[in-house]
């Protein structure tokens, strides 16, 4: 797991960065969830498209497939969104 949250380290500030536009444009969670899924997909993308493609040889030296590395990643960020979010309508 720490493996995980290493690989999602570098992406944490463009998450939240998110979460802010999020809570100023929609601050609903199913459009939250839907955003989040799909900008997923795309760092999915473009880590496999790219020579980033090099660091999911790790995770896979490590046991860990690119479908477990993603959903991991897509369920700890919706996490945090989801927090994100209620701790922001409770002050606004």
């Amino acid at each position: 797991m720490g493996a995980i949250f290493l690989f999602y380290k570098p992406f944490f500030i463009w998450s939240m960065a998110i979460n802010v536009m999020i809570v100023i444009f929609n601050p609903y969670i199913l459009p939250s969830i839907v955003t989040k899924l799909l900008l997923t997909l795309f760092v999915w993308y473009l880590v496999h498209e790219t020579g980033a493609k090099r660091k999911l040889i790790f995770y896979k030296n490590l046991g860990i497939s690119t479908l477990r590395l993603f959903s991991t990643l897509f369920l700890f960020d919706i996490t945090i969104t989801i927090i994100f979010l209620l701790i922001m309508k409770a002050f606004i």
